[in-house]
């Protein structure tokens, strides 16, 4: 099986964490050899988290720069932040919803024009996919579920050896009941985004 290098980025609380593991128990029910690394941070605090899971024949998670085969962004800026990890055949996927760092909030920094980042992006990889996952998880009935928008439109790309309908059950099964709905309405939305 070839390898696909996936790297997903986010701020602390937008759940990249609980996306990575709906796609690591997806693809072990697709019976794809998977590995997955996650990095932290200073999450609590609005810091960044970041996930590398390689799918296929690898034996290792570590992605070095210009390795990945996809980019997921939740934020815009961390999106740009780890575009060293793209080359130019990369799908980058990203949010268009920021999320502004501490320090712009208290005023001693200024979060870069939404446009300027996009055009950084594209400029660096194969394809870009903008997609406001804040409005259509709100769409979904929750906010918190950027998350599976991005997952939705991930999975819609064809760039990850997982089946949609494997990553719904895992959905199903793997997510608190109490959103079992809003996760897969927001799975939909963004698969339909990317799509579209």
């Amino acid at each position: 099986m070839d390898t696909t290098r996936l790297i997903i980025v986010a701020v602390g609380g937008q759940g990249n964490l609980l996306a990575s593991k709906v796609l690591g128990e997806a693809a072990l029910a697709n019976n794809v050899p998977m590995h997955m690394s996650e990095i932290h941070g200073m999450a609590q605090r609005g810091g960044v988290v970041e996930s590398a899971i390689v799918f296929g024949d690898a034996k290792s998670t570590i992605i070095s720069d210009g390795e990945a085969d996809v980019l997921v962004g939740f934020e815009p800026l961390e999106t740009l932040r780890a575009l060293n990890k793209c080359n130019r055949d990369t799908v980058v996927i990203t949010n268009t919803t920021p999320v502004p760092p501490f320090t712009v909030s208290i005023g001693m920094g200024e979060y870069p024009d939404l446009d300027t980042i996009t055009a950084k992006l594209e400029a660096s990889c194969a394809k870009l996919i903008t997609i406001d996952a804040a409005k259509l998880a709100t769409e979904a009935g929750n906010i918190l579920a950027v998350n599976m928008v991005l997952l939705g439109a991930l999975v819609k790309t064809g760039k990850v050896p997982i089946d949609a309908t494997k990553v719904e059950e895992t959905i199903r099964t793997k997510t608190k009941q109490a959103f079992v709905e809003t996760n897969l309405k927001a799975f939909a939305l963004g698969a339909a985004a990317a799509a579209g």
